[in-house]
């Protein structure tokens, strides 16, 4: 059995070998290692697969929300609600920016935010919200579009963990995450389900206008060379990582399948035990587990987690400080948000391997030392 990873990347690679390396010395060749012919390509081939009008690449997901935000025109001290049980990313842009993040709690079952929560956030300040799709689940879009027609705020969807996902409305008709909203953003981060093999990101909008000011913010405020009209960043996914993009992205349907089809054995080795509570899927989600992630109950997890390491099992706490609780927060009145959900998952979740290589020999393993250490643990 190999060493056991929390995403196999080599495994993968070593299936696509080929193609990437051609795609890779391609580009090479070509010295076109910026602005190359891939990234445009790319582009146009995600935005086919996603069903959105444009998609503008970029430098990393993190550069991704932070341009989103500009683009929108906010201003220091404008209030954008997002939940704090996210990576620290959605966050910090709005800290960059000196906007005011507005935290609100969670779903307990979801781990998506909790419309409810966002309903009462709402004040006259509220200029954005940021539905973050959590670990592959897909968050409550169709009350999330009616909160933005409702009070004009719009919606910037960080789907930096659910591309390849999708979102089914009351009516039946389906919508890819990071393509409902005003602005979707995602990440390219070699982990991700779809991931290149360095850093990269996107955006995503139906908007004409709102593509170009996202294309220029992106390119130092530029849309004639040497002509800056506002304010910009230097943002740019680079021709080989672009290039690794088209190589996978045929592939990425078949990676989210393989992580869902190892989602459903985890459900089934772990169904009806006291201790564990496996992932919830929402109706309208097509949740694309870009981490297998569980609440435990009566037993003390920094020793599960300890337990596990010792017999070869990786796995990791996504996330054990929320971001309302980060000191770089602090400023910004973090730690004066009462998030009680948030604050028990910080406790209790832990998330086991999940990728697109793992057997079924590996599974098992994973999971029958995961109920032994659970149980040997349990309070």
């Amino acid at each position: 059995m190999h060493k056991l990873q929390m995403v196999d990347l080599k495994r993968q690679y070593e299936k696509i070998k080929p193609e990437v390396d051609t795609a890779i010395q391609r580009v090479i060749d070509s010295t076109a290692f910026i602005a190359g012919e891939d990234v445009k390509l790319f582009a146009k081939e995600l935005a086919a697969y996603m069903g959105v009008k444009h998609v503008i690449p970029c430098a990393n997901g993190t550069d991704a929300l932070q341009i989103a935000l500009m683009a929108l025109g906010l201003k220091p001290g404008d209030e954008v609600i997002t939940p704090s049980f996210t990576y620290i990313a959605t966050v910090e842009v709005m800290a960059l920016l000196r906007l005011q993040p507005v935290f609100v709690d969670v779903d307990a079952d979801t781990f998506t935010v909790n419309i409810d929560e966002v309903k009462k956030a709402i004040t006259p300040k509220t200029k954005a919200i940021v539905p973050v799709h959590l670990y592959g689940q897909t968050a409550n879009m169709e009350a999330f579009l009616q909160i933005s027609k409702e009070h004009n705020i719009p919606l910037i969807e960080d789907t930096a963990q659910a591309i390849g996902g999708h979102y089914t409305f009351a009516d039946g008709k389906t919508a890819m995450t990071g393509t409902m909203g005003t602005i979707g953003t995602t990440s390219f981060f070699p982990s991700k389900n779809l991931g290149c093999y360095g850093d990269g990101g996107a955006m995503f909008t139906n908007d004409d206008a709102l593509a170009e000011k996202l294309q220029m913010i992106a390119n130092h405020g530029q849309k004639v060379r040497y002509y800056h009209e506002m304010v910009g960043c230097n943002s740019r996914l680079d021709t080989i990582q672009a290039a690794i993009l088209r190589v996978k992205l045929p592939h990425l349907d078949e990676y989210c399948d393989a992580r869902r089809a190892a989602a459903d054995y985890y459900d089934k080795a772990f169904a009806g035990h006291p201790n564990i509570t496996t992932p919830f899927r929402a109706a309208y989600s097509h949740h694309v587990f870009h981490q297998y992630t569980i609440k435990l109950k009566d037993v003390n997890r920094d020793e599960v987690v300890k337990a596990l390491s010792e017999r070869g099992i990786p796995s990791m706490i996504y996330y054990p400080v929320p971001s309302h609780k980060q000191n770089m927060l602090k400023e910004f009145g973090g730690a004066d948000f009462q998030l009680p959900v948030t604050d028990l998952l910080q406790e209790c979740v832990i998330s086991l391997p999940i990728h697109t290589e793992l057997t079924n020999e590996e599974l098992e393993f994973i999971s029958g030392n995961f109920i032994e250490v659970v149980e040997q643990l349990r309070k």
